[in-house]
């Protein structure tokens, strides 16, 4: 028997359209011998569109846009085309024997701790994290308190409210400027993908990196900056994860002041080294402490960890992404086919993981005996 996978997509984010390119490449690398693919839309105004089953593969993104009232074409010819329809989350799951719902949302209302809840209340299997850990990782001022009781090093960093910075603007920038030094790096607590994240060198920028990041959020994390790499690990697993090889980020020219948006889906103007090449040494920490990340946020199917090092070997655990960029181009899925696990394999182990957890889940108890 196949295995229903319901796939879940769009959302309401700023990573929207990310989100889109990361469904198509799980679709078209799903054995379709092995899964039954059923998309679900989730457009930018939140609402649920169920499409027809994925028989074959796409080409395009677009295809899996999804409209109760407009026709898409889902299929490699003009004339065969589908109508999605609107659904509420709970049709998704009615007959959930033998289903599995794969999230795969990126940023707010998706990756964020939301729709895990929702499928924890609706009872059913679902790949990657839960809702502790999604809605921790998301959020980098809860994730750096995390860290830090777990004793991973990080760089100094500030939080400051939308409230306050609106109230008190030029004496919380006298506050980062006696916490930190320039450049700081501006990021909105509860995004991803580098959305609205800006770089200050001064206090003129500083001013504008916060004014730009405060249109993305109500909560913004100020960091210091440091001249170092950026390593990642990809990590996999539940209560037994493993980590991937390590890989590198490396700007191919001088326009990018750092990995941004436009950088990691726009321009492709980074380049992925992998392996890094970094000593056994600190690669025995990086592993160390990305897994101390994970079982810290009580992790459970994927997680990447982003680290700086510094030409020292210092070692600063940046954040933790519970939702990871998933294209086949992507360090996540790259980091393990470099380790020996390609693609297909990968999301497979995933389902597998998401499956595992909902069994173990599944012999607690929830009630007390009479």
């Amino acid at each position: 028997m196949k295995t229903k996978l319901v796939l879940l997509y769009g959302g309401k984010s700023a990573e929207h359209e990310v989100s889109l390119q990361t469904a198509l490449s799980v679709i078209n690398a799903l054995d379709l011998n092995k899964f039954e693919a059923l998309p679900v839309y989730i457009t930018n105004d939140g609402e649920w569109v169920q499409g027809p089953e994925i028989t074959h593969k796409l080409e395009f993104a677009d295809q899996l846009r999804f409209s109760a009232e407009d026709k898409f074409q889902l299929a490699e010819k003009v004339e065969e085309v589908s109508t999605g329809f609107g659904i509420s989350p709970a049709e998704v799951t009615e007959n959930h024997e033998n289903t599995v719902v794969f999230p795969l949302l990126h940023g707010p209302n998706g990756e964020d701790g939301t729709v895990q809840g929702l499928l924890e209340v609706l009872n059913v299997p679902y790949v990657g994290n839960g809702v502790l850990a999604s809605a921790a990782a998301m959020d980098k001022i809860v994730m750096k308190k995390v860290f830090a009781d777990a004793g991973i090093p990080q760089l100094p960093a500030v939080a400051v409210r939308a409230i306050d910075w609106r109230n008190y603007r030029d004496e919380m920038v006298a506050d980062m400027e006696t916490a930190l030094e320039y450049p700081m790096f501006v990021k909105p607590a509860n995004l991803g993908s580098s959305v609205g994240i800006g770089k200050a060198e001064n206090r003129d920028g500083l001013y504008a990196a916060m004014d730009e990041a405060f249109l993305y959020d109500r909560r913004v994390v100020v960091e210091q900056g440091v001249v170092a790499r950026e390593i990642e690990l990809a990590v996999l697993g539940n209560d037994m994860p493993v980590c991937s090889v390590p890989g590198e980020i490396l700007p191919k020219g001088s326009k990018a002041v750092f990995y941004d948006y436009k950088a990691k889906y726009q321009d492709n103007d980074t380049t992925l080294v992998i392996p890094a090449e970094v000593s056994e040494e600190v690669e025995n920490k990086l592993k160390e402490y990305a897994v101390q990340a994970f079982l810290g946020l009580d992790a459970s199917g994927l997680v990447r960890a982003d680290f700086f090092v510094t030409d020292k070997n210092e070692i600063y655990l940046n954040e933790v992404n519970t939702m990871p960029g998933f294209t086949p181009v992507s360090m996540y899925p790259l980091l393990w086919q470099a380790s020996g696990l390609p693609y297909d394999k990968l999301i497979e182990q995933l389902v597998e993981l998401g499956l595992e957890r909902y069994e173990a889940k599944s012999h607690l108890k929830y009630r007390l005996e009479d």
